[in-house]
């Protein structure tokens, strides 16, 4: 039966999930809050800090909602609710891209006030000087390619990558750069099977695909796509393994009418001087 990555120091270490490549696949899952990151923190083998959580928690449209602050603070979070996996704040939009300077700064501060074990960027080619640079400054990174969240209003869309020779070249380009300059793994998202494939053979760093291959060399999910709590679209690659949006509107629609009916809170609820201890 498959188990968890050995852990380093307690947690799974960066150094650990690159030594992965071509072995035990890779379970990632992303988490935002304390209560969830206890929840998967026994099963997975990396939690990722997404800024998804400007969409899922926030109520945002894109990803660009997210800040630094809001990154920082939901890593401690889940920081706090886990103890062995591997956690991965993501920068956000706009503390990475104008420089090597401003990346390593962004960086620094995430992992200084997260205390979590890597970061993750977006871009290939063009951040490849931004990854080297938060590498030399001892901070790993986790690249990510394919379809870049942060870029739909520019992409118009969440478009799948690798549909023309041009296309899959960039890609092929972006995996090796972001392992040239020293990333310790790659996403690649919403990018064509075939090619995603061909990316996991060409690099000797881990791939870990979210819509892109089976032969990549983990998985990742949304958690709130995975469980099915997603309220509007949900991406055609996701596959939910439970339907904990219709579990909580069942739960609320008993409570409400329980309320109105006068039949909660009971006996077992409230307090009489017989049952009053200490605590709540």
């Amino acid at each position: 039966m498959a188990t968890k990555l050995p852990t380093t120091d307690i947690r799974v270490s960066a150094d650990a999930i690159r030594r992965r490549k071509g072995g035990l696949p890779i379970v990632c899952l992303t988490a935002y809050t304390y209560p969830i990151a206890r929840l998967l923190d026994p099963h997975v083998d990396l939690l990722l800090v997404g800024d998804s959580v400007a969409m899922v928690l926030h109520g945002h449209q894109t990803t660009l909602g997210a800040s630094l602050d809001m990154m920082i603070a939901h890593g401690q979070a889940v920081m706090r609710g886990s103890a062995e996996a591997c956690v991965v704040v993501d920068m956000p939009a706009g503390t990475y891209e104008d420089s090597a300077e401003q990346a390593v700064a962004s960086a620094r501060r995430i992992v200084g006030e997260t205390v979590c074990q890597a970061v993750k960027l977006e871009g290939g080619v063009g951040m490849a000087a931004q990854i080297a640079a938060i590498v030399a400054a001892e901070i790993p990174v986790m690249g990510h390619i394919g379809l870049q969240p942060q870029s739909v209003e520019k992409d118009g869309g969440y478009k799948i990558k690798g549909r023309t020779d041009e296309n899959v070249a960039a890609l092929i380009a972006d995996a090796l750069a972001v392992e040239k300059a020293g990333a310790f793994s790659l996403v690649i998202e919403g990018t064509i099977e075939p090619v995603a494939a061909e990316i996991t053979r060409r690099i000797a760093i881990p791939t870990i695909g979210i819509g892109a291959s089976s032969d990549c060399d983990g998985q990742i999910l949304v958690i709130d796509d995975m469980v099915g709590l997603t309220v509007d679209r949900v991406p055609k690659f996701v596959k939910q393994y439970a339907d904990l949006r219709s579990v909580i509107a069942h739960a609320a629609e008993r409570y409400a009418a329980e309320v109105r009916n006068r039949e909660f809170p009971g006996r077992a609820h409230v307090f009489s001087k017989s049952n009053a201890g200490d605590e709540a």
